[in-house]
């Protein structure tokens, strides 16, 4: 069997706290506890999570050494996340190859935004209204398993222009009952690492209960996961002939 793919995921687990909102009933295990139990039903994954309020924000040194792919949803607490935390996922994705999967709010959090080189912006709405979302490349190995589209009932409203470079791989589209359509599942490489954005998850609605969301994010881990290459190195080099 191969090597076990082992997974973070991360959330501000601030939603699920609140009395005022319904995300601790949804999700009594919050919503990474619920995204954490799917991925490990697969064959091998294995899941672990953390989240905002614990120390270095449950992102260790310890932890991103033993992490192979991070989910990240964040949402109103973007700017409480610690810079030598964002520092540290950065040089883990870049340099090392950690594959990072950002779910629906997380195209605000810092390191998003510092991997994309943009203000990641968009349209919103929230309505409750049908998400409708396309799969543009059936081929494409996070499309594994999935129908040509399929709908969620409830969700918040996403619309372009989504101020981001142009995805590497554009897999999935959203279109909304109110009329606007939003780029849904976009993939980039970054150094050696690679990163999926995946619109939906709105804290109010059952989302990461939905069979063919938790299903792209599974077939996300698989394909983010780092590559065997070898492992890079920089600055001043002997030649490798005589000079």
């Amino acid at each position: 069997m191969s090597k076990v793919i082992r997974v973070t995921v991360w959330n501000e687990n601030r939603h699920e706290k609140n009395p005022n909102m319904p995300t601790g009933q949804i999700y009594p295990e919050g919503m990474h506890g619920a995204i954490a139990n799917y991925l490990n039903t697969l064959e091998g994954v294995k899941a672990g999570t953390a989240t905002l309020d614990e120390p270095e924000h449950g992102l260790t040194d310890d932890v991103l050494a033993n992490t192979d792919v991070l989910t990240w949803w964040g949402h109103g607490a973007h700017h409480e996340v610690q810079d030598e935390i964002v520092d540290k996922v950065w040089r883990k994705v870049v340099f090392d190859g950690m594959g990072l999967i950002v779910l629906h709010s997380g195209h605000f959090s810092k390191i998003f935004r510092r991997l994309m080189g943009t203000s990641c912006d968009l349209k919103w709405r929230e309505a409750n209204e049908k998400e409708r979302i396309w799969i543009l490349e059936p081929g494409h190995p996070i499309a594994d398993g999935l129908p040509e589209q399929f709908e969620l009932e409830h969700e918040e409203m996403y619309g372009e222009r989504f101020d981001i470079p142009a995805p590497d791989d554009l897999v999935m589209v959203s279109w909304f009952k109110g009329g606007e359509v939003f780029r849904t599942g976009c993939c980039f490489h970054r150094g050696r690492g690679k990163i999926f954005y995946f619109r939906p998850g709105h804290e109010t609605h059952p989302t990461y209960h939905d069979p063919n969301v938790l299903k792209v994010i599974g077939n996300a881990v698989k394909w983010t996961k780092p590559s065997e290459g070898y492992a890079v190195g920089y600055g001043n080099r002997k030649p490798l002939e005589e000079l």
